[in-house]
């Protein structure tokens, strides 16, 4: 796939953007200063925005970016057309999304949980992830349900290992604290938070990261490991996704 950029905006937000020639796609712009910034220091035409859900740290910049371009066509999940004014087409669950002067086709996945309409974007390695999944976490439950949000997360869990996850905060460090906490015996933990910070030092993202990578360090993606379950005395991944999410809110 094309070159794909993190566009830092806010305290701790990426929006991604991937170019093809002088083109770009653009996701989740909560900022359009941040967007606009990048887009003229490197010449390029915004052609389209793809957003994952409501929030407006994810669609804040919708508008502006439109009045600056206004050709760019504004792509955002059909559940949520209410509360996402500006978007142009509207999208479901398994629709293909093709972009052809990008020369890509996006499977569009319905992943309830952080809000009820949240979707995805995937195309092979690449999977834009939002609010769902984090490097070592996973989003809050503003809207949806535990089970949903870990129906959610098995999605993504059957997806190859090689896909790439790009989220859109930089949570990482503060997630690895929690993980460490949750699952202590993990000792892959403690060598991928030491490149992690090594990363954050050099100011660098810890993402995108492998899919495999969080198999093995993201507690909210191992709910099914009966170890885990056994220190956390759950009996089920649900039951175990559900006290995870818990904790993670109050610590």
């Amino acid at each position: 796939m094309q070159d794909i950029i993190a566009i830092a905006a806010f305290k701790d937000n990426y929006i991604w953007c991937l170019r093809q020639a002088k083109l770009a796609l653009v996701v989740d712009p909560g900022d359009a200063l941040a967007v606009q910034q990048y887009l003229q220091q490197q010449q390029l035409q915004l052609a389209v925005i793809l957003i994952t859900h409501h929030h407006p740290d994810h669609t804040g910049g919708i508008l502006e970016l439109k009045q600056l371009w206004p050709e760019a066509v504004v792509y955002a999940p059909a559940a949520e057309q209410h509360k996402i004014p500006y978007a142009d087409q509207w999208l479901e669950e398994n629709q293909q999304l093709e972009l052809t002067d990008f020369n890509l086709t996006f499977n569009v996945m319905q992943l309830p949980g952080h809000t009820l309409g949240h979707i995805a974007y995937y195309s092979a390695p690449v999977l834009f992830s939002g609010d769902t999944l984090f490097n070592a976490g996973c989003g809050r439950l503003f809207e949806g349900t535990a089970e949903q949000m870990w129906q959610s997360l098995s999605r993504i869990l059957a997806l190859p290992d090689q896909t790439l996850i790009y989220a859109t905060h930089e949570y990482t460090l503060a997630n690895l604290e929690f993980a460490l906490w949750a699952d202590p015996d993990n000792k892959t933990l403690v060598s991928y938070k030491h490149w992690c910070q090594q990363q954050r030092a050099k100011q660098q993202p810890t993402l995108p990261t492998p899919l495999a990578v969080q198999r093995q360090i993201n507690p909210f993606l191992r709910a099914e490991d009966i170890d885990l379950q056994h220190r956390w005395q759950q009996h089920n991944a649900v039951d175990l996704f559900t006290a995870l999410r818990s904790a993670k809110d109050r610590f």
